[in-house]
């Protein structure tokens, strides 16, 4: 007897074809071979009470604090347990109830299409990109004087440009320009200086590169500037809520755009309690909500990627769970980005001080990240993370 770790439909039916189970069968017991779970926080007792009758009637669970059933306390948190077809019941069983029921039955039907989704096409003004058939590798190239790890790193933009086209040549698939240091601590750039330091760079590559230009920015004027001079990208690290005319810089160019988590800001977001009551749960909820508040300023939502924002405002211990339940932001339904490389976290459980000497740790997050769950990993090493990146793919994919 040996253990199956099941961890797809696809590899469940594999399974079931080796024991040659005719296609009836197979129809029948796939949805019985995977499990999924539900937190939902902050529940009125009576709710809670009233999904667990129903979990338990279909042959599911669900789990609810000490003293919800006998309502002693206010609110409980619930986990629901069972599999996407019991789900798809308890569904069919919320719809027609009160209570908010109907928004659990609504919310239940999208996660369980959310989860099973792993392609995606983003569009720009100049073409498609396919996300899902491999993991896609960003390239970082900062024209700044005091980013983390390569602050200063290009004499000129002649330099630059042969760095991000080397980069191309190594496997890159996006390039990502920066001109405004995000490392904790760090002042903010003018938008005038960190214009000067990218478009140089983005209209001396346009025509040059193959693979699509992103630039990395929380300022909307330098947005607009970038996508006119060739960049099909935004990279907003506050997700478009530093400058408030960033949405509309997206939305009138068509490009797709980056939401990412950050509490505070870089040069603050080290500094008090880095705390969560709920890390994943706050998470989720900040995308979801800045999600909703892109599209409802006419970005297509097709055209949303997603950054949990390892390193920004978080732990060592918390970028670490970042990376173990990453899966948990498919729920979201948009391609999710991981952007670790080098970063202080990897250095204080390597004993690596200099970022430079990180790339082995850098290693370990990228394949990490692409198993659990990743479409897109933001790098500086490109030809050493591709390799990685296609051996992670080789196994998930």
């Amino acid at each position: 007897m040996r253990y199956l770790h099941i961890t797809s439909p696809a590899r469940a039916e594999d399974e079931l074809k080796k024991v040659d189970v005719d296609w009836p069968g197979v129809e029948a017991m796939l949805p019985k071979m995977e499990t999924v779970n539900f937190l939902l926080e902050g529940l009125e007792c009576k709710i809670a009470n009233i999904l667990k009758q129903e979990m338990l009637s279909i042959g599911g669970d669900a789990a609810v604090a000490r003293g919800s059933v006998a309502c002693s306390i206010d609110k409980t948190d619930t986990i629901l347990i069972g599999t996407p077809k019991q789900m798809r019941r308890l569904a069919d069983k919320l719809a027609p109830q009160p209570f908010g029921l109907r928004d659990i039955s609504d919310d239940i039907r999208r996660i369980l299409a959310n989860i099973t989704r792993d392609t995606f096409v983003l569009r720009t003004p100049k073409r498609e990109i396919a996300i899902g058939g491999k993991t896609l590798i960003m390239g970082i190239v900062n024209m700044t004087p005091d980013s983390f790890s390569d602050g200063g790193m290009f004499g000129g933009v002649e330099e630059a440009a042969a760095y991000a086209l080397k980069m191309e040549e190594a496997g890159a698939d996006i390039i990502d320009i920066g001109g405004e240091s995000s490392r904790p601590g760090s002042e903010p750039a003018s938008a005038d200086e960190e214009t000067a330091r990218v478009l140089p760079l983005i209209e001396k590559l346009d025509g040059s590169l193959s693979i699509p230009i992103s630039i990395d920015t929380t300022k909307a004027i330098v947005a607009r500037r970038a996508l006119e001079a060739g960049a099909e990208i935004v990279n907003d690290i506050s997700a478009m809520k530093f400058d408030d005319r960033m949405p509309g810089v997206v939305a009138a160019h068509r490009v797709p755009v980056v939401l990412m988590h950050m509490r505070g800001n870089p040069r603050t977001m080290q500094e008090g309690d880095l705390s969560y009551g709920s890390l994943m749960g706050e998470i989720t909820g900040f995308l979801e909500e800045r999600i909703e508040a892109a599209v409802s300023e006419g970005i297509d939502a097709e055209n949303i990627i997603l950054d949990p924002g390892v390193g920004f405002g978080k732990s060592t211990a918390d970028n670490i769970a970042i990376l173990r339940d990453l899966r948990e932001l498919r729920a979201l339904g948009r391609p999710i980005m991981v952007g670790a490389s080098r970063k202080r976290f990897i250095g204080e459980i390597t004993g690596r001080e200099r970022a430079e000497e990180r790339l082995e740790g850098t290693a370990a997050v990228v394949a990490a990240s692409i198993l659990n769950g990743a479409h897109i990993v933001r790098v500086h090493d490109v030809a050493f993370m591709e390799k990685v990146s296609r051996i992670a793919d080789e196994i998930v994919r």
